[in-house]
């Protein structure tokens, strides 16, 4: 498995905010699609989660938009672990158009690992960090 995970996506028409390119949500929802399919992808899909009673919640994220993506446009998020700690961990994300190469937007969330019974941050389970690579260097910009 590539210690950076990439998601392919096809901007949807549903998508588009009044002025015609991809809403900054859904800039979001795709940063959640990636991670969750990159979880599963390294064995942690979503029911391995419900099993033990824990998961990720977002505690903030960070998204700076380069260019618009606009419906029909085919997309690719790169992700990847930055820092897995104690109870958190940091994924970046690289969301770009592999048709022209462009940039589209750089972003980042900050994860907490909590028990979903009682909402509070537990340690993440030392099978979930050997699954995860963290990648610590920045990734070189497209183009």
């Amino acid at each position: 498995m590539p210690d950076v995970f990439q998601y392919l996506h096809t901007v949807q028409a549903s998508e588009a905010d009044p002025l015609g390119h991809a809403n900054n949500v859904a800039y979001v929802e795709w940063m959640q699609q990636a991670a969750m399919a990159h979880s599963a992808a390294v064995g942690w899909p979503w029911q391995r989660y419900k099993d033990c009673g824990c998961g990720w919640v977002v505690r903030r994220h960070h998204i700076e938009y380069r260019q618009p993506a606009f419906p029909g446009d085919h997309v690719v998020v790169e992700t990847w672990v930055a820092t897995l700690e104690k109870v958190t961990s940091l994924r970046r994300y690289r969301i770009r158009r592999p048709a022209d190469g462009k940039l589209l937007a750089r972003a980042e969330t900050k994860w907490v690992f909590v028990n979903f019974a009682t909402g509070q941050p537990v340690r993440i389970p030392a099978e979930m960090t050997a699954a995860f690579t963290v990648v610590v260097h920045e990734l070189a910009e497209p183009g």
